[in-house]
């Protein structure tokens, strides 16, 4: 076995004994990894209340080559994120975001994506209430873009050609984005209203934030749902994505 430490954050934990837990770690130098936590149910676990879900830290994993679980040695807590925990929209957006990394990042270095989780989880805990909803769609589109699966907005995603630089555009979360008139007749499509468009083009750009009402807010939570769903979900429950996209509490 050998020793990597890395900048690690804990994307989920399970019970794995009386005394021990499983944890799935995103890594900044090995991607998505899963360790054991020996001891750390223990009341004097030295690992205390740091593996918390979100919590970030570095990480000492014993890799076993060959081996899809390593075993978690230490884990020196750096930031808890406790303000996303005191708020419902703030934690489901950071646990959408979670699981999307958790489930679609690579068992491999892939530093964007790590990075891009670390600056997400610090933004919506630092963000205005009133930015929250934009927000969060805002990281989880730049998430999935940076695993490889950005929409395409300028041209066809079909064919490539081109569509019309405003109003409204026809688009497909199964194809993979925007459609020219033929391939939307063709394929099936939703008709993006022209404002629809400008915040989904503002969402994925480097532009300020959209402002959203609740229904406008739902539709664009919608939209990027089952885009996740088609393109990288492939039949996989994801209870915190389905969680954040109903936004069930705020009608409890």
């Amino acid at each position: 076995m050998s020793l990597v430490t890395t900048p690690a954050i804990v994307l989920s934990t399970l019970r794995y004994s009386e005394t021990s837990k499983i944890v799935r770690l995103a890594t900044r130098d090995m991607g998505v990894q899963s360790a054991i936590a020996k001891g750390a149910l223990r009341p004097k676990s030295r690992f205390g209340a740091a593996l918390q879900v979100l919590s970030e830290g570095q990480a000492d994993l014993l890799v076993k080559e060959q081996r899809e679980l390593h075993i978690l040695a230490s884990f020196e807590l750096t930031r808890l994120h406790a303000g996303l925990a005191g708020d419902l929209d703030r934690y489901a957006a950071a646990m959408a975001l979670a699981e999307v990394m958790l489930r679609f990042a690579p068992a491999d270095p892939h530093p964007e994506s790590f990075e891009l989780l670390l600056d997400a989880l610090g933004a919506l805990e630092a963000a205005p209430a009133s930015d929250i909803q934009a927000l969060g769609c805002r990281l989880l589109w730049s998430l999935v873009s940076v695993l490889g699966f950005a929409p395409s907005l300028d041209a066809c995603a079909r064919d490539g050609a081109p569509v019309a630089a405003e109003g409204p555009l026809p688009f497909s979360a199964r194809e993979g984005g925007a459609l020219c008139a033929t391939c939307a007749t063709d394929h099936g499509a939703v008709t993006l209203p022209a404002d629809a468009r400008a915040d989904l083009d503002a969402l994925l750009a480097d532009a300020p934030l959209p402002t959203f009402d609740a229904k406008h807010a739902a539709a664009h939570r919608r939209l990027l749902a089952r885009y996740v769903q088609y393109h990288l979900g492939e039949g996989t429950e994801l209870p915190a994505l389905e969680f954040w996209m109903r936004r069930q509490w705020r009608n409890a």
